[in-house]
């Protein structure tokens, strides 16, 4: 099957909305150049969903239900040229609470995460292995684990698995673009 701008096998099943510019609590904008705590809360098909929350709403208590993962950034001034507004500790913070997360979803972005993380140095390639996975009338699959090792970590520490979900490039595309439209920039 070739590739059909907006079918990706998740991307546009599971799309995750980007930044509003207005606060959800209180629906009023939030002006460019503004302060902010954007937020990822848990979506019910297994995506996510981004909000963003004033500061002084935040402060005051307001929080959404499902709430997965928040980070302090601040509005982008129209047609400022995109750049992360998230730090690299955040990366880590939801590679590694995506962990035991076995949602086919939640997997698809822990591997792009994960393929981001490797770009920007903070893991590396370490070798691969292959399990098995039980499953229902057919005894088991086979599914293939990366191993990475942190930036820094000794040969001796215990290595970070990573599930290859085998996605295909266009939904590694999708995927990763949507990353960067949540996290307000090119990754």
């Amino acid at each position: 099957m070739g590739y059909h701008p907006g079918m990706s096998q998740f991307g546009s099943k599971y799309h995750i909305a980007r930044a509003t510019g207005e606060c959800a609590a209180s629906g009023e904008p939030i002006e460019p150049g503004s302060p902010c705590i954007a937020v990822l809360c848990d979506h019910e098909e297994g995506g996510f969903q981004r909000l963003d929350y004033s500061v002084e709403r935040w402060e005051a208590g307001d929080r959404p239900d499902h709430l997965f993962s928040f980070w302090r950034t601040r509005v982008p001034e129209q047609g400022e040229r995109r750049k992360v507004f998230v730090d690299d500790q955040v990366l880590m913070d939801i590679f590694e609470r995506l962990a035991e997360d076995e949602r086919p979803q939640r997997q698809a972005f822990r591997y792009v995460l994960g393929l981001i993380l490797i770009r920007k140095k903070l893991m590396r390639y370490a070798g691969r292995r292959t399990e098995v996975v039980e499953g229902g009338d057919e005894g088991g699959s086979e599914r293939e684990v990366w191993q990475l090792r942190l930036k820094g970590s000794e040969p001796d520490d215990p290595m970070v698995d990573l599930v290859n979900p085998g996605l295909g490039d266009d939904d590694i595309i999708e995927l990763s673009e949507q990353l960067g439209d949540v996290l307000q920039g090119d990754l």
